[in-house]
């Protein structure tokens, strides 16, 4: 069998974990059934758990290359300029989180960077192809596609909201579509808008109504978004006629739109990520609101999460992925609904982002592989994110995660012998924020999985406390 993994779907989900098999070293095929890539901005807001990732997968240079902060938006009511507002406050870096805040990138151009990054090894997208159906067996799975059947021994699920794997397999996705939001999405060039800022027009009777631009970097373009008429007006046309009402001007001109959709908020969750041999991941297995730009970042912790798991094979370890991931999609769009709700009630803060957005306190402490056997658990516990740290040298934790293997760090202690896929670093006292960050005794051994959480932290016996 010789492709090990075949995944429908290249999106960044499905891209992300085509690189996460590729440079393991195991067979994978990525199908998609557009002929080309899509060119719209979509998920154009990156979380810093993603860029963390990112960095791991080695493309995170490219994408602050093009990409930008998220920029100030200048408010409008009924024609008045009414103050200039931030999504959140910027964060300066710190030892242990070296990329705090957003960062915004068109979605086609994070799909194009991860594209090239697989293209890099040895792995290209067959697009055109679409995905028609599968069964499987105890040995593997047998899909079916428009270019022929193909054998694979697991099959992911990466295909979005309408994901033909999810409905081949018969997995029910819960929840609802909210017919009252709908909303007119767009790349839109502006005459007359200052192209480094953000600028939203409403009205003070209704400020859950109005129409956004939100640039674009890398781009003359700015992100629309309105709501979506009531007639069946082409996009441009309509969108001007908003602009015009909730603006009040008669300076300011659309031209060159390069993509719109109509979107309607659909809030739903796959009762399951796993069926035998077959996975979903990203919108196949939840979709969200884009408040909060949650989606497109939990679909790539999906397959980060993942992607070690399947190159390993392991049962227990594949029986993870589910017991890890869907209570944290639960409670991701949980967070995106409810900020949904704020905007939808006209709530003068439905535009402010909080911590919870940034997807650096996603925990599998309660998860199976999370195993804490100290006596007294500091701030950082197992199933938790292993945070930076300098190390000496310009050397930072994260240069030494930076792959795919297993990261063992001996705080003061003799490290033991390991495997070769565990790299083993021992952490001395002069290593001061390190410890600090960890919060543990000498003598402690934190095991770093290569999705860069904690699987395990032992504590030596007689280990002296840190102080904590």
């Amino acid at each position: 069998m010789d492709t090990r993994v075949l995944i429908a779907g290249a999106g960044p989900t499905g891209l992300t974990l085509g690189i996460e098999l590729a440079r393991r070293g195991v067979g994978c095929r990525i199908v998609d059934a557009a002929p080309q890539p899509p060119r719209g901005s979509r998920g154009d807001g990156l979380q810093p758990r993603t860029l963390e990732v990112f960095d791991d997968l080695g493309v995170l240079d490219e994408v602050l290359a093009d990409g930008a902060p998220p920029a100030p938006i200048r408010a409008h009511l009924d024609g008045e300029f009414v103050g200039e507002r931030r999504m959140a406050e910027h964060v300066e870096p710190t030892p242990d989180v070296p990329h705090p805040n957003p960062w915004v990138l068109p979605q086609w151009r994070t799909e194009e960077i991860l594209r090239n990054r697989l293209a890099q090894l040895g792995v290209r997208v067959e697009a055109g192809t679409e995905f028609l159906g599968c069964s499987q067996d105890s040995r593997g799975v047998t899909a079916e596609l428009s270019t022929g059947p193909v054998r694979a021994e697991f099959l992911v699920g990466a295909d979005g909201g309408r994901s033909a794997v999810r409905k081949s397999v018969g997995i029910d996705f819960v929840g609802e579509t909210d017919e009252s939001v709908r909303m007119l999405l767009a790349d839109v060039q502006v005459a007359g808008l200052d192209p480094d800022r953000g600028h939203w027009f409403g009205t003070a009777a209704d400020l859950a109504r109005g129409i956004a631009f939100t640039p674009l970097p890398g781009t003359n373009s700015f992100q629309c978004a309105a709501p979506l008429p009531d007639d069946r007006d082409a996009a441009l046309p309509a969108l001007q006629r908003l602009l015009d009402e909730f603006s009040g001007r008669t300076d300011l001109r659309l031209h060159d739109l390069a993509w719109s959709t109509a979107w309607r908020a659909n809030m739903r969750l796959a009762r399951q990520f796993r069926r035998g041999r077959v996975f979903l991941a990203g919108d196949a297995a939840h979709v969200h609101p884009p408040t909060g730009g949650q989606g497109l970042n939990t679909g790539v912790q999906d397959t980060y999460n993942l992607g070690w798991k399947l190159a390993d094979g392991d049962h227990d370890l594949l029986d993870s992925y589910e017991a890890e991931r869907l209570p944290v999609a639960a409670s991701v769009l949980g967070i995106s609904t409810a900020l949904l709700r704020k905007h939808t009630d006209g709530h003068e803060d439905a535009y402010r982002r909080g911590t919870e957005t940034r997807q650096l306190d996603i925990s599998y402490r309660t998860g199976p592989l999370a195993h804490d056997e100290r006596a007294e658990r500091g701030r950082v516990q197992a199933g938790d994110r292993a945070p930076d740290s300098p190390v000496g040298d310009g050397v930072r934790l994260f240069d030494l995660f930076r792959g795919p293997h297993w990261t063992l760090l001996a705080f003061g202690a003799e490290p033991p012998e390991t495997g070769p896929d565990v790299h083993v670093h021992r952490i001395d006292r002069s290593h001061v924020d390190a410890w600090r960050t960890y919060d543990v005794a000498a003598g402690t051994l934190v095991l770093v999985r290569p999705d860069g959480h904690i699987g395990r932290i032992t504590e030596a016996a007689g280990a002296r406390p840190s102080g904590r």
